[in-house]
């Protein structure tokens, strides 16, 4: 069974779309990130501490997008847009700005067929949450 040439590639004018729409979906992202530092209020209540906070968000959505406006491969944009909409829901639901950590003790996920340590390494890698991948990059 042959395929036609246009069913298995997209066309320019789909392309375009696409980069379009994702266009459209990182500034408003960005633009939501704004919305959400204007109304930003400590969970300490502590004017201080709200200040250092929205400036934390700021300086933080700056770098990532400015480390990743050069980006043109579509899953690798698709990947920072689940970043940053995960972020922006972990700090409204707990209230911090701040990337949650995750502990995982050393030598503490299962090998495989007990390779050591390069092994943890990945297994530490492959289990990174959605909302940590860049946060080791720019910190």
């Amino acid at each position: 069974m042959r395929h036609s040439p246009n069913l298995l590639s997209p066309s320019p004018k789909h392309t375009q779309w696409k980069k379009k729409a994702t266009r459209q979906e990182v500034l408003g992202l960005y633009r939501r990130i704004f919305r959400l530092v204007r109304k930003w209020q400590a969970a300490s209540g502590q004017m201080e501490d709200t200040i250092k906070e929205k400036q934390y968000i700021l300086n933080e959505a700056r770098t990532l997008f400015q480390k990743n406006k050069n980006l043109t491969d579509t899953d690798l944009i698709k990947q920072c847009i689940d970043e940053c909409t995960a972020r922006i829901e972990i700090g409204l639901h707990y209230q911090i700005p701040y990337p949650r950590p995750i502990h995982l003790p050393p030598m503490g996920l299962t090998p495989l067929r007990g390779r050591g340590l390069r092994s943890q390494e990945k297994l530490r890698k492959l289990s990174k949450p959605v909302y940590l991948k860049s946060h080791d990059e720019i910190s």
